[in-house]
């Protein structure tokens, strides 16, 4: 899956991941290879982002948009 994390700064990450995992105004959700698509708001808290190979990251965010895309694209927006 293709992941893009931006804010007002710019891209703060982009590459190929396995999953993420993160908070909405729902609850916590871990996105996988073939979700539905999705359009959602997001809490502050922690995002995890499994990239290939099973390397963990880790990213703080403040709150924001969270865009599941048709063909395994994502797209964080956070402030």
């Amino acid at each position: 899956m293709l992941l893009k994390v931006i804010s007002l700064k710019g891209i703060e990450y982009e590459g190929d991941v396995v999953s993420l995992n993160i908070q909405t105004t729902s609850g916590e959700i871990t996105v996988l290879e073939n979700h539905r698509p999705l359009i959602t708001l997001l809490k502050p808290g922690l995002a995890v982002i499994i990239e290939q190979k099973n390397q963990k990251k880790e990213m703080e965010i403040n709150g924001g948009f969270l865009e599941v895309a048709p063909r395994n694209k994502i797209n964080v927006l956070v402030d």
